[in-house]
């Protein structure tokens, strides 16, 4: 992920409401939202050339996002995929708790990242940039693009936001949610980040969604769940000009 909004346990259903957008090189391999054959009861997309995740859920209700973190100026030689950070949570049994500690010990072999894991008790945050750390999320609205959390990124703000109206209107339908992750709104210069990358390139990333021929945004996502766990997890994946190429929607709950 590049972008996200969380709702922790402040919706009147939901206890998680996650809506994300992807942005990624259109060429990477990438297989949409489904069941993982080789892993019960995970639900992601993936990335067909690390086998990780960007987000996803699983049978037991847990929740898992990663984002990435925009510093050029750091390079860590042969690290280890950060999807699998994601994409090991999912069925794996461990509770948030356990398994972000145990990302926080070996982090430093990673390239800067943010994960957010989630259970039916607790929200962790683990992050190595610029040091290995972990929390607790605090009950409420949070927001995560490619800086640190609930960092004052213009496109952050928005989607947090939407989040906050959606919340507050109580209501179940997600469509506000959908229109702020396709929001191509791009920031005035004066508030754009430094993140080393240019100002033409933080104008361009600084849209919610980008529409860019190479690298722009390549699904979004919305994740619901309740206090035990029960919800759904759904996904639009877009076409290099921004067209719709299809869109899944499917529950965690396992058959009976």
């Amino acid at each position: 992920m590049c972008l996200l909004a969380v709702a922790w346990n402040t919706h009147p259903r939901w206890r998680l409401v996650m809506a994300g957008n992807r942005d990624e090189a259109h060429e990477r391999p990438t297989a949409a939202l489904a069941h993982w054959p080789d892993r019960p009861g995970v639900l992601a997309g993936r990335d067909l050339r690390s086998g990780g995740t960007w987000a996803g859920v699983d049978a037991c209700g847990h929740m898992t996002v990663v984002t990435n973190v925009r510093d050029p100026r750091i390079v860590v030689p042969q690290a280890p995929s950060r999807g699998a950070l994601a994409a090991d949570f999912l069925g794996g049994g461990q509770s948030a708790g356990d398994y972000a500690g145990a990302v926080e010990a070996g982090a430093g072999a990673y390239a800067p990242f943010n994960l957010l894991v989630a259970d039916t008790n607790v929200c962790e945050y683990v992050s190595n940039y610029p040091n290995p750390r972990r929390m607790p999320l605090a009950d409420g609205i949070h927001g995560l693009s490619n800086g640190d959390l609930d960092e004052p990124w213009p496109k952050t703000l928005r989607l947090m936001r939407v989040m906050s109206d959606w919340v507050s209107s109580r209501q179940d339908e997600v469509d506000m949610l959908w229109r702020g992750l396709a929001d191509e709104h791009l920031a005035a210069d004066g508030d754009l980040p430094d993140t080393g990358v240019g100002l033409e390139r933080e104008r361009l990333l600084s849209a919610a969604f980008i529409r860019n021929p190479v690298y722009g945004t390549r699904a979004s996502t919305i994740i619901a769940l309740d206090h035990q766990g029960h919800g759904w997890i759904s996904e639009r994946r877009f076409a290099p000009d921004g067209t719709v190429l299809g869109e899944t929607t499917l529950s965690n709950r396992l058959p009976p």
